[in-house]
């Protein structure tokens, strides 16, 4: 069993950045494939970014160039560096967690966290 616990979002200026964390409670975390998603207001959920155990990644090409996933084994923890931020990047951020990589990307995942709100305006 995995638990997921976001933090780290917030209000932001167009332009800015922000960081969000995950932590994860559970053993084998350095097996899991892991992944952030977002959904705006009446708008599907969304993939953002995704990281295998081997920390390779994906993103949608919407926050390519300007959004970095990356994991910490040790910590139990995967992040979601986010600059130049813009205001369609307003939504709520979720990460996911599943042994399986496409299940990650698919959003068919065993584990999700509860979400952390992501508001991007002047």
């Amino acid at each position: 069993q995995v638990q997921l616990v976001e933090s780290g979002g917030g209000l932001a200026q167009p332009g800015g950045s922000l960081r969000l964390s995950c932590a994860a409670s559970g053993s084998f975390f350095n097996i899991y494939a892991l992944g952030w998603y977002r959904q705006a207001p009446g708008k599907q959920r969304e993939l953002v970014a995704g990281i295998t155990s081997f920390s390779s990644t994906n993103y949608a090409d919407s926050v390519k160039g300007r959004f970095t996933i990356s994991r910490d084994n040790a910590k139990n923890t995967v992040y979601l560096q986010m600059n130049r931020l813009k205001p369609e990047d307003t939504a709520v951020y979720y990460c996911n967690a599943d042994r399986v990589w496409n299940r990650v990307l698919s959003g068919d995942s065993d584990y999700w966290g509860q979400g952390t709100q992501v508001t991007v305006s002047s």
